[in-house]
């Protein structure tokens, strides 16, 4: 983690200044400094930096100055800007300020390593107040989404997505458990199987419990599909290439499971995470084959690039078996999602208003934005099907994610709070805060929603 501990140390304080204040912070300045800052141009544009040197050249402090209104990106782009030591946050700001500020600068630190050597040291930040453990948890759990999503399927099949379920599991003291191949048929999770039986590694459904019985039933939801050629549907190679990231709803969960059981929330935890590949084999499922599902209801098979909601409804349907509190699903469902909201603000689907509002206000307070789309019921003519209960494929081309939420909305009961995240779990280029590839996008929102709901219970 890019974070400094030891605030007895010696680290470089982080000034901002803004256009306005330029002249007034340059006039507090010895006078090398100021014509040092004058010399590299330093005016106060928006993401402009100027590192200060003292007489013998170190590096004593850095102006700055931060993007408008943004508090999670107020120091993000310093941290791989800056040479490796020690910093640290303005004493001015907040400790809201502080703690969005101190996480803006794990994110940027991030690194996926796995193949390559970093090239150079990392800058850290200090972490010297109370929300400093919370930055940290934070910090870690949209790496491991990071880590998981880039990771490519070679490495990360479904026995390994699974596996980085049961260790954050162990890591707490949860039960975990995996249910493999022919099981999935024998305990009732046709739909799973049906997806995942044509790949080499057989499909799976892992399951992890954690928290006291008395405490409300919360179940997290993550759609663990390891890579997706769109079986014999199968897609372009342009459309393709990207298909590692299509567990990222798993590693959602994963990640969010993890910060939970850190946090010792007051519930009782199970995480469904059925993990497939969708491969091509003699033994594929088809298009206009009929599929059945754990609830009973029948599924003609329109697509089978439409694989995310056959696992997912199986999934669903154990979970409202439970009479849960609480049940989030979490997919890289639909493309259509993407053409709505951009790769940045997932779509976010619920059975209750007051849920949808306090996911979405939990977003704006942490800066990870949310927004709702409505579960328009007329829509759900699209998924007809003349020989089943649902067709996977919605027939038009029309509303995609809002479709895609009516299927799974099926095998939900209306009585259980539900809410779906269509989540991207990808970032196309790089931003401050967000590097190019996998993403956690939703996760910190979940959390302070959850934190909200049960902390105050």
């Amino acid at each position: 983690m890019p974070y400094a501990t030891d605030a007895t140390a010696a680290t470089i304080p982080l000034i901002p200044v803004t256009a306005e204040q330029l002249k007034d912070v340059l006039h507090t300045l010895p006078e090398s400094q100021r014509n040092w800052a004058e010399t590299q141009g330093f005016t106060a544009r928006a993401g402009q930096h100027c590192c200060l040197p003292d007489d013998q050249g170190q590096l004593v402090g850095v102006l700055y100055t931060p993007p408008a209104q943004n508090d999670l990106l107020q120091v993000a782009a310093l941290a791989s800007a800056l040479p490796a030591g020690s910093y640290r946050l303005p004493e001015a700001l907040t400790a809201q300020q502080r703690q969005l500020a101190a996480l803006g600068w794990g994110l940027e630190s991030y690194r996926f390593d796995r193949y390559r050597q970093r090239r150079k040291p990392a800058a850290k930040l200090l972490l010297d107040g109370d929300w400093a453990d919370e930055v940290r948890a934070l910090c870690e759990a949209q790496w491991l989404v990071r880590d998981l999503v880039n990771t490519p399927t070679e490495d990360m099949g479904p026995e390994t997505l699974a596996q980085a379920l049961i260790s954050a599991g162990d890591a707490h003291g949860a039960e975990t458990e995996c249910l493999r191949g022919d099981a999935l048929l024998t305990e009732n999770y046709p739909a799973i199987h049906a997806v995942g039986r044509a790949a080499s590694t057989p499909p799976l459904l892992a399951k992890l419990r954690w928290g006291k019985s008395e405490h409300p039933l919360l179940v997290l939801v993550g759609k663990g599909v390891v890579f997706d050629s769109g079986g014999l549907n199968i897609k372009p190679g342009g459309s393709m290439a990207l298909m590692k990231k299509d567990m990222g709803g798993a590693a959602h969960v994963i990640a969010l499971a993890q910060l939970i059981m850190q946090a010792r929330l007051p519930v009782q935890l199970l995480v469904l995470m059925p993990c497939v590949e969708n491969a091509i084999a003699g033994n594929a499922y088809r298009p206009g084959d009929v599929i059945h599902t754990r609830l009973g209801k029948t599924i003609e098979i329109g697509n089978t690039d439409a694989e995310g909601r056959m696992i997912l409804c199986d999934a669903l349907a154990e979970a409202m078996e439970l009479a849960p509190d609480l049940v989030l699903d979490y997919a890289t469902l639909t493309g259509a999602a993407r053409v709505a909201m951009g790769p940045d603000i997932p779509p976010i689907f619920a059975n209750d208003k007051a849920l949808a509002r306090g996911l979405m206000d939990a977003g704006e307070a942490v800066a990870d934005l949310l927004w709702e789309l409505p579960l328009h019921a007329p829509y759900l003519d699209m998924m007809k099907s003349d020989i089943a209960d649902l067709n996977n494929a919605g027939k038009g081309g029309f509303a995609g994610a809002i479709t895609a939420a009516l299927f799974l909305q099926e095998f939900v009961k209306p009585e259980i709070p539900w809410c779906h995240f269509d989540t991207f779990a990808w970032s196309p280029k790089a931003q401050p805060a967000r590097p190019l590839g996998g993403e956690a996008l939703g996760l910190r929102a979940s959390f302070r929603y959850l934190q909200q709901r049960y902390e105050s219970s």
